[in-house]
């Protein structure tokens, strides 16, 4: 309290200088660095308040912290772009998926603007550093064994001569019977969901009942990272700053055994597999989106690795 009191009797003229950061902002030998990021807001909605207030609004307040701390602060965020919300939204629009990722992009960037969000840079998934990047990863779990390959049995719409991946697909959620369950989670009881197990499915574009028919799909094989995952777990729950809420979830993930989950869709609109055999497959947008924290920063400078693959500092 005293200190606080002196710093205060020698008024602003004694504070250090406001620290200027090189542009484009990278990590500095010897200074904290501090790299922040937001939720990725999904492309295909208008945001408003609680969107802002949710993520946005809350990194934007830490990163003018850190700036005033005189730390090296990068603050980064964009638009999700790829995955299926999207290509209903276009279709509901009758634009393409492209044209709906533009519209939205620009709408999200003037509303932030116009809240003075102090993004360093923002950005969007719907890039070629996108690309480069998510493929190279997949490439990594390929080449170090934790891919796997597999049918599936999977809903096809015959009507719209298409396989209905995710948000294609909504009926009764097997675990808690809510009705208005996707094709990929319940978002009443939290649970992850095949389509294929859910009741009275109804394809989202025509109504029509799917038929099953056989697909064949790339999995991330996690239950080969368990042994690996449950010691590192107990390590950060204890050292870390873990959310109760995040904390009960991974257990339950723990405690019920990881299964292998599905990366691949059958879908045109998302970042291509570079696989034969799964070319004309794209990415899970859950497997491509986290990679856009990512590809975001290398579209604001070309030594994004700097401040990704740089824990000294």
């Amino acid at each position: 309290i005293t200190a606080a009191a002196d710093a205060w009797a020698c008024g602003a003229a004694a504070l250090p200088k406001p620290w200027k950061p090189q542009k484009p902002v990278l990590p500095v030998e010897g200074m904290r660095n501090v790299l922040i990021t937001s939720a990725l807001p999904y492309v295909n909605n208008v945001p408003h308040l609680g969107n802002i207030i949710g993520c946005v609004l809350s990194a934007d307040t830490f990163a003018r912290y850190c700036r005033l701390r005189n730390w090296n602060t990068l603050y980064v965020c964009g638009t999700d772009e790829y995955g299926t919300a999207t290509e209903t939204k276009a279709m509901e629009e009758g634009l393409t998926p492209q044209e709906i990722c533009n519209k939205y992009n620009a709408i999200h960037a003037d509303i932030y603007r116009w809240f003075d969000i102090s993004f360093d840079y923002f950005g969007r998934t719907t890039t070629p550093q996108q690309t480069t990047i998510a493929q190279d990863i997949f490439q990594r779990l390929l080449a170090r064994g934790f891919l796997l390959q597999d049918t599936v049995e999977q809903l096809c719409c015959e009507g719209c001569q298409r396989f209905l991946a995710d948000r294609f697909v909504e009926g009764t959620c097997p675990f808690c019977s809510y009705e208005e369950a996707r094709g990929d989670q319940c978002d009443k009881c939290g649970k992850l969901i095949n389509a294929v197990e859910l009741k009275n499915p109804q394809c989202k574009l025509c109504r029509g009942i799917p038929v099953v028919k056989p697909t064949q799909h790339l999995f991330l094989d996690l239950p080969k990272l368990e042994e690996r995952l449950e010691p590192w777990l107990e390590q950060s729950w204890a050292t870390g700053d873990w959310t109760a809420n995040a904390r009960y979830i991974t257990r339950s993930w723990i405690r019920d055994g990881l299964k292998p989950r599905c990366i691949t869709r059958d879908l045109k609109w998302g970042t291509p597999v570079p696989l034969d055999g799964f070319r004309d497959k794209v990415f899970y947008v859950w497997f491509d989106a986290p990679i856009g924290y990512l590809s975001i920063t290398a579209n604001y400078t070309d030594q994004w690795e700097r401040w990704w693959k740089n824990p000294q500092q």
